[in-house]
């Protein structure tokens, strides 16, 4: 396959200040909404009876978003074609109780959250953010975006193996260190109060993590690649949105309901009421139907029609280690999506949702790659099969190709999340495909 025509860099520089803006899931989702509202969506509240006119609608609910928007003249049983991704990352999150230390450091108590590379957590300048639950039952987002913590390695001189194999200790070895003196019960949280603008002992709960505060940035001779944070699977959502949005603008006589659900937890199981196995899309879509003037009817036409791309970040093949790879599935990056397929189920790609993927793709003039792991090594997973089991909702599992994915920093090629984002457009757009 040649590779495709340089694209204008644009969207690329947008999914840039959206990594930059969304070290949390919380930011995450706060941003895509306020693209959306910039786009004309209002938001609903689910406590709220829910009216069926047409426009662009979304619920919040911790760190995650369910948007939509309903074409003018759409019937209950208009079908859905939803792009499903996910807000988390591999990462180091705060424990309830974070003021520790020892010899003289100040450090803060963190769990592992995830399956993160926890080698690339090591000697990287770390900021704190995340969603501040204050003492009146509102929240309050924060965000320290400058070096504030470190997981410093030990040295060479006091480990002389350590090039031999790094071996890391998760409860002993990964608390980071952000000061001198003594440890003090309170003093996180009293800086963070302070930081966000409180006065002292709002502060009753938190959900806190660090993120890297390195800049994304274009990576190479020609900056073909993009080094950056939390692509996995923040990339996804950037692009679920902007097609989102793209697809509102012109509704040029949609065919289905356009959703982007994007949720939180997916990388400890999607087992949350903000996760992919819990009741928050399927609540979203037949509340949509109801409110149209559906029944129960509606919602099972509604649904039989739906397709789901289940879009999450995949493996490129990675020039050092060709071997763990399938050898004749090689992703590329910036050579198109990747279609995942897996027989297991581990991913929900069938013969007929190929299709539905290779239609939007033909539509958008995007290529698309394929990727199935090595049949030596296991298969991660993802929302997909979740999605398809739930709801009974044909599912497919797409994404683009990355390198150092779980990292801190990962890698991707630069033209990949415009391609995608145009193949998102085409199927969102797409016309009824058979049964």
């Amino acid at each position: 396959m040649s590779a495709p025509t340089r694209f204008d860099r644009g969207h690329t520089d947008d999914l840039m200040s959206f990594l930059a803006a969304s070290p949390t899931p919380y930011h995450a989702v706060a941003t895509a909404a306020e693209r959306l509202e910039k786009a004309g969506f209002r938001q609903v509240a689910e406590t709220d009876a829910w009216e069926g006119t047409s426009g662009g609608k979304y619920v919040l609910r911790g760190g995650a978003i369910i948007a939509w928007y309903v074409p003018k003249g759409a019937e209950a049983h208009t079908p859905f074609r939803i792009i499903g991704a996910h807000t988390d990352s591999p990462n180091l999150r705060v424990k309830p109780l974070p003021d520790t230390g020892a010899h003289g450091w100040r450090q803060v108590a963190v769990e592992i959250y995830g399956g993160p590379l926890l080698n690339s957590w090591l000697d990287r300048d770390l900021g704190l953010a995340g969603r501040l639950s204050l003492r009146d039952g509102s929240t309050r987002l924060v965000n320290v975006d400058r070096p504030l913590l470190r997981v410093p390695q030990l040295a060479i001189h006091l480990d002389r193996s350590v090039n031999d194999g790094l071996k890391l200790d998760k409860q002993r070895h990964l608390q980071p260190v952000w000061g001198l003196g003594d440890a003090r019960e309170g003093d996180l949280i009293s800086f963070l109060e302070q930081e966000s603008g409180l006065p002292a002992g709002q502060v009753t709960g938190w959900d806190l993590m660090t993120h890297s505060v390195e800049r994304p940035a274009y990576l190479g001779r020609d900056g073909e690649l993009l080094a950056g944070p939390r692509m996995d699977n923040l990339l996804s959502v950037h692009a679920a949105t902007a097609a989102l949005a793209a697809v509102a603008a012109a509704d040029s006589g949609l065919s289905y309901i356009p959703v982007l659900a994007a949720f939180d937890h997916e990388e400890n199981g999607s087992q949350s009421d903000t996760g992919a196995d819990g009741p928050l899309l399927g609540s979203v879509l037949e509340r949509s139907v109801f409110a149209r003037g559906g029944s129960y009817e509606d919602r099972a036409r509604a649904f039989a029609g739906t397709v789901c791309l289940s879009c999450d970040t995949g493996h490129a093949v990675h020039p050092n280690y060709a071997e763990r790879h399938d050898p004749t599935h090689h992703p590329r990056v910036n050579g198109g999506p990747i279609l995942k397929v897996n027989v297991n189920n581990r991913y929900a790609t069938d013969g007929s949702g190929r299709s539905v993927f290779a239609a939007a793709c033909e539509k958008a003039g995007v290529p698309f790659q394929s990727f199935v792991s090595n049949n030596s090594m296991p298969c991660g997973t993802t929302i997909g099969p979740i999605t398809a089991a739930r709801h009974g909702i044909r599912t497919v599992d797409i994404g683009v190709a990355i390198l150092s994915m779980h990292s801190a920093r990962e890698l991707c090629g630069a033209d990949d999340p415009f391609l995608l984002t145009n193949a998102l457009v085409a199927f969102l757009e797409g016309q009824p495909s058979a049964a």
